[in-house]
């Protein structure tokens, strides 16, 4: 940070925060007695949230908070691979890191297995073969069927859970704020998520999610942090390899914001005042030792005559081999020569045109040049052998360069034309740390801007804002009324300091003149999901008053209605069952049938029975509109 006493200049490092491997806790007693505790995962696409849905004081926060990703080299065993915080440092393994998820949707279920092992292990389950303890566990707005399909058989399969209950982490973030502001159900409002690789407007009626007018913007926190290390990398090239992602995303985090009138903000960055101001310098790593710095005279000349020496012996060598060149190019030439003189004459010819030469006068002249050569490159050799042991001590107090390397390794290179130089001349003082340091000016409100400008990106489609507007324009009047009145902020992309002045700015814009409308943030944008969760899990045990499971789907139902299938609560997607027409394969006849004519009786060989040519069997098959 800054001194006081220099208040223009803002210089921050990096902090280039290594993790440490998560502990492995013990297994508490109170979890499994009276009855299992669920297990509240948030399955998010940055970051991985677990913990127990207990009443203890103890629980009231996620016990495992990293990173959803996974390392494994090719080829490596299973148990080699690096989950979340067992990875120190990403950078070194950026190429190799592997995560669930396509944006927002788990698609690579084995990675999901990796997870779901380290989650399970560092809470200190080791019972055998099962899992006994309910999940709850985060999905995607409107997750495919086949997605939550392949989710419920992992859990059920391979982890044999007795219960699974899926919820949006942004209807959890919802459901958790309401509960603590003390609002009435069933609740009305408009939910903004934004997360790492997507935003979503997600709008709530009566307590249910509306499911078929929910939209998805493919703008997020990734994309914004792809901006920006693509702005810094062109702004210094010369320090590439320093703007990791997350450096990058660490500036995003902890320099940016959003501008609540984005044009008259960047007008206000054309004075340099502001800019000196605003400016925030970040100081990259380096090494103080400037070469030259603290060296003595001593040391110095030793090192010129190294140099001299080495670029003397380099001349050399480079001579020789010339010499050896030519010596072998002549002596191929007098042989050919020698052909001539013997009255080989169709050979002669044909040498001469390997060599694309036209008579033998040119070859003559070829030879002449070839003994000139070969006598002067024996002449500088024999020179510079001389003059390696005549380099006087005032030539090495010269600072030597290119030029000077040369004149002193080459006796022919003229003495005369070396300049002069002065030794009372003061070399400029090189500043290293600010050689080192990135100014983040306006990308600290460009980036995050992606949000509602996604065009900077190359991204072709509506910002979060004119997405909301859309959503609204499809409900009543009254309605609309309704949602605006609780416009809900929530999100690990939605933390930048002017995010809720500038959602408030746009919506009076937006709305009719003289309309009510309320934006509220979420407490934690980014754990707030985790304890939402939660709250509901605690509040709706699987098997409570009555055997009720309301938004719990047990091992019967799994089995009975296929892993599709959901149930419904107030923060889950929505679950609609549609008839889906499939056709059925005629069965070929697996025996003969033998009828005997004019016989009171007909011998008939075993067969199956007869199945309908191309029929049609309807079957309930269940999706969830998006």
């Amino acid at each position: 940070m800054a001194s006081k006493g220099e208040p223009v200049s803002k210089i921050f490092s990096f902090q280039d925060c290594k993790s440490s491997p998560d502990p492995i806790f013990e297994f508490p007693t109170q979890c499994l007695t009276p009855t299992p505790a669920p297990i509240v995962i948030d399955n998010g696409s940055f970051q991985t949230r677990a913990g127990w849905a207990a009443p203890a004081a103890e629980f009231e926060s996620p016990q495992l908070v990293f990173r959803s990703v996974a390392a494994r080299s090719r080829g490596a065993a299973r148990s080699e691979t690096q989950i979340g915080n067992d990875i120190p440092n990403l950078e070194p393994l950026r190429w190799l890191l592997k995560s669930q998820f396509d944006r927002n949707v788990v698609v690579n279920f084995e990675i999901q297995e990796l997870i779901f092992d380290h989650v399970f292990t560092h809470m200190g389950i080791a019972s055998e073969g099962s899992v006994v303890h309910p999940i709850v566990l985060t999905e995607a707005p409107c997750n495919p069927l086949h997605c939550r399909q392949m989710m419920s058989e992992l859990l059920f399969e391979c982890y044999c859970v007795p219960y699974v209950s899926y919820g949006v982490d942004g209807l959890y973030s919802f459901y958790h704020n309401n509960t603590r502001r003390s609002l009435q159900p069933p609740h009305t409002g408009l939910v903004l998520s934004s997360g790492y690789h997507c935003s979503h407007v997600l709008p709530v009626i009566n307590g249910r999610f509306d499911a078929v007018n929910c939209k998805r913007v493919n703008v997020a926190g990734s994309q914004a942090a792809s901006y920006l290390q693509r702005l810094l990398q062109l702004k210094y090239p010369g320090h590439l390899a320093a703007i990791t992602l997350s450096r990058v995303e660490e500036l995003l985090h902890e320099h940016s914001y959003i501008a609540v009138d984005y044009h008259e903000e960047l007008e206000k960055w054309r004075s340099p005042e502001f800019y000196e101001r605003e400016v925030h310098r970040m100081q990259l790593p380096f090494s103080g030792k400037v070469p030259g710095g603290c060296v003595s005279v001593e040391e110095r000349q030793e090192r010129r005559a190294q140099q001299l020496r080495r670029l003397q012996e380099i001349n050399a060598r480079r001579r020789e081999e010339k010499l050896l060149q030519d010596q072998e190019r002549l002596d191929r030439l007098m042989a050919i020569q020698e052909l001539l003189e013997d009255g080989l004459l169709d050979q002669f010819h044909k040498s001469l045109v390997e060599l694309n030469m036209d008579s033998a006068e040119e070859l003559q002249s070829y030879i002449n040049k070839l003994q000139l050569a070969v006598e002067q490159g024996r002449q500088k050799l024999l020179h510079s052998d001389v003059a390696e042991g005549k380099t006087e001590v005032s030539e090495l107090e010269q600072p030597m360069d290119e030029g000077d390397g040369v004149a002193l390794m080459d006796p022919d290179f003229p003495e005369d034309t070396l300049p002069e130089k002065s030794a009372n001349v003061v070399q400029p003082m090189f500043n290293m740390a600010e050689y080192h340091q990135l100014f983040v000016g306006t990308e600290r409100l460009r980036c995050p801007e992606i949000l509602f400008q996604p065009s900077p990106t190359g991204e072709e489609q509506m910002g979060l804002m004119e997405t909301l507007q859309y959503v609204l324009a499809r409900y009543t009047p009254e309605q609309q009324e309704a949602l605006v009145s609780n416009v809900f902020l929530t999100g690990g992309n939605m933390q930048y300091p002017g995010m809720k002045e500038r959602m408030e700015r746009e919506l009076l814009a937006m709305r009719p003149f003289q309309s009510h409308f309320k934006v509220t943030m979420a407490s934690r944008p980014a754990l707030d999901s985790w304890y939402g969760a939660r709250d509901w899990a605690l509040e709706h045990p699987p098997g409570g008053v009555g055997g009720a499971t309301e938004g719990w789907i047990s091992r019967k139902d799994y089995e009975e209605k296929g892993g599709e299938y959901l149930s419904e609560h107030c923060t889950s997607n929505v679950f609609i069952p549609m008839k889906i027409a499939k056709p059925v394969r005629p069965t070929e006849p697996s025996g003969t049938t033998l009828t005997s004519t004019g016989a009171s009786a007909a011998i008939t060989a075993v067969t199956p029975a007869p199945a309908p040519s191309y029929s049609t069997v309807a079957a309930d098959v269940s999706i969830v509109t998006s």
